[in-house]
């Protein structure tokens, strides 16, 4: 019998969308207006914590690409800028 090895943790890239969808729903919620204050405090407690790991992801996504752009050089890429409307 194989002993199971124990999962790593998904990287905060991957746990990106969930991330965005839990935060996504508590601001759902919060804009009801049914929460206590203490469940309001929770939930903005929780999502602080969400928004953090979301923006963490994001320049983890940000630094990948610029080093799959110039290895030697990730820092010289630029920042994203969409074109605006």
């Amino acid at each position: 019998m194989a002993a199971k090895t124990p999962a790593s943790p998904p990287s905060p890239v991957a746990q990106f969308e969930t991330s965005l969808d839990e935060l996504e729903q508590l601001v759902q919620k919060m804009e009801k207006g049914d929460l206590s204050l203490d469940d309001s405090l929770a939930a903005y407690e929780r999502g602080v914590g969400l928004y953090r790991q979301c923006q963490g992801a994001l320049e983890q996504a940000e630094l990948r690409v610029r080093l799959l752009s110039d290895p030697a050089d990730p820092d010289s890429g630029q920042p994203f800028q969409p074109d605006a409307v």
